[in-house]
């Protein structure tokens, strides 16, 4: 059903200097959203991953969702949800998904917190926010079930530990956009 890892073109932007204390964040992020688009994307896209901090993502939270406070993840999509579903598959250009933006001190603390390795933490932030931008979400319990159905796999597929095992970290911590 998914793209081979290499039709997915990622940029990856690093806003904050905190990041430097992760040098395999990059490569986290990469390898994270390309075994994503193998599983449940239809054609070849492009996106942004924003590394930024805590400050900043507040700004960005407050104006866009009306939250005064630093979040994990947020995810803006260029598409209405459901617009990818009526585009034609892998023959047709790659579609400009949107921007998915990371704040350091809330991911290094929420793994902290939850005894979770910080580049299993960003790996599942990563492919919360790719979801998002394909138009999951996790607005009632359906959703929330189906969404984290696709992270679990995803994740799986990658090595990474059931992300909601112990909690449900993403949920409580208002990530989305």
């Amino acid at each position: 059903m998914g793209i081979p890892p290499d039709a997915l073109s990622i940029e990856i932007i690093v806003e904050s200097q905190l990041w430097a204390a992760q040098p395999e964040a990059e490569g986290v992020v990469r390898g994270a959203l390309g075994a994503a688009a193998a599983m449940v994307s239809t054609r070849p896209a492009e996106l942004a991953i924003v590394l930024t901090d805590d400050s900043a993502i507040r700004a960005l939270n407050r104006e866009w969702r009306g939250i005064d406070k630093p979040t994990n993840v947020l995810s803006f999509p260029v598409q209405q949800p459901g617009a990818l579903a009526a585009e034609p598959a892998q023959s047709a250009p790659p579609m400009l998904l949107g921007d998915i933006v990371i704040a350091y001190e809330t991911t290094a603390q929420e793994a902290r917190t939850e005894s979770k390795r910080f580049e299993d933490h960003l790996a599942h932030l990563a492919v919360h926010g790719y979801l998002h931008l394909l138009g999951q979400d996790h607005e009632d319990d359906s959703d929330a079930e189906a969404m984290e159905g696709l992270e679990r796999a995803i994740l799986a597929r990658l090595g990474i530990p059931d992300p909601y095992a112990a909690s449900d970290l993403v949920h409580t911590a208002g990530s989305n956009a």
